[in-house]
């Protein structure tokens, strides 16, 4: 990766804990101090990590409109997810237009933050590493915001860039990537920037799921997300004019993606599929399964044709605003977002068209996870050529 995998530990946060405070207790109610902040060098050990069970890891992923975090323990060659955070914060709201973090948003993100805090500081994991993305990246204050984050929560957060922001998509949904397939196009569809990476199997794959960011041939992420598409062309009520208005955007900047005409060739050519990775995506899997309240389990790795995406897209395109809003596997937090997201996902298929897509309900944290386990395992096996003293010593 181009950014080193940093991980942050969680001493300021084990410490309160051992104090004796409530877990639910927050800092700001002992009289506003400030908490100890943890140095600057963001991986260290945790001092009283779980005995006997093994070490717990953690991953929270502040987008542009998602606050997310995952605690887990290895287990076999994956992990087994002990806890869990979801909240739609609305972070970028506004910033495509002002170029700044509201104080509404902001305000909305710190509590959600406040309650990842306390589960950290419950679980106690021995690293953790946590990350933000365009929302931060994009707004003037978004350093500024991490800095209050830091001092009144005691989260440190660092803003990844957009390469590894896409590495670490590709990473989480590795496992989903077809065994017979000669490529992929993995998507990750998010609130303010959306990443794509050209994944190229034809010289071989790499055996370990942390490693499968070597074989991305190409990349780009695009300065469009569900928020800024949304706040451009309007979410609520989208006619069919409006929403190719919507593709047609998307797809003048998908002409900049470097290997553009030997992806197509390929796909002409070779077994290629999509895997995309986004609320977007889970959301026409639900409808299409026509589930009643959203599944995780039966639409993370369904796989879609081509035919099936059409025909669903086309039943959200005519649901007027108030049913989405009704549907449970849309709701009003994402009534507003989803045909936006539709139009990304379609300037996709249209510019690289495969057979079928591959619906991923992971991405970041997973990646997170994933890369931090990956890096213990390699630090921990044994060397098998040991250096030979001087000698013959």
């Amino acid at each position: 990766m181009t950014d080193s995998v940093r991980s942050a530990a969680a001493s300021a946060l084990v410490d309160e804990a051992g104090s004796g405070a409530p877990s639910g207790s927050l800092r700001k109610e002992r009289g506003g101090t400030p908490p100890a902040q943890a140095p600057d060098q963001r991986t260290h050990i945790a001092p009283h990590p779980r005995r006997n069970r093994g070490p717990l890891y953690a991953a929270l992923d502040l987008g542009t409109n998602n606050c997310r975090l995952l605690i887990a323990r290895p287990h076999d060659r994956g992990f087994r997810v002990l806890d869990g955070f979801t909240r739609i914060v609305r972070l970028g709201e506004g910033v495509s237009v002002t170029g700044r973090l509201g104080d509404a948003a902001m305000e909305r993100t710190m509590e959600a933050l406040r309650q990842c805090r306390n589960k950290l500081r419950d679980h106690q994991p021995t690293r953790m590493r946590l990350i933000a993305t365009e929302a931060c990246r994009a707004a003037e204050n978004g350093p500024a915001f991490l800095d209050r984050v830091k001092n009144e929560i005691g989260l440190d957060l660092e803003i990844v860039d957009r390469r590894t922001e896409a590495e670490l998509a590709v990473t989480g949904c590795a496992d989903l990537i077809d065994g017979e397939a000669q490529g992929a196009l993995m998507f990750d569809i998010g609130g303010g920037s959306s990443e794509l990476a050209w994944l190229d199997f034809r010289g071989g794959r790499p055996r370990a799921q942390g490693r499968m960011s070597a074989s991305i041939r190409s990349w780009q992420s695009l300065p469009v997300g569900v928020v800024s598409i949304a706040e451009k062309f309007g979410g609520v009520d989208v006619t069919p004019a409006v929403f190719e208005e919507m593709v047609a955007f998307v797809a003048s900047h998908l002409r900049q993606f470097r290997g553009r005409e030997k992806l197509r060739q390929m796909i002409g050519t070779h077994p290629v599929h999509l895997i995309g990775t986004s609320g977007t995506v889970t959301t026409l899997a639900g409808l299409h399964l026509g589930l009643e309240r959203y599944e995780r389990q039966k639409v993370d790795g369904l796989w879609m044709r081509r035919d099936q995406v059409d025909e669903t897209m086309r039943a959200l395109l005519g649901m007027p605003f108030e049913r989405r809003v009704a549907h449970p596997c849309i709701g009003k937090d994402r009534a507003d977002l989803v045909l936006p997201g539709c139009a990304i996902f379609e300037a996709i298929r249209r510019e690289w068209p495969t057979d079928r897509v591959r619906v991923a309900d992971r991405g970041l944290r997973e990646g997170i996870l994933i890369s931090l386990m990956d890096a213990d395992r390699t630090q921990k096996r044994p060397n098998r050529y040991p250096r030979r003293q001087a000698n013959g010593q």
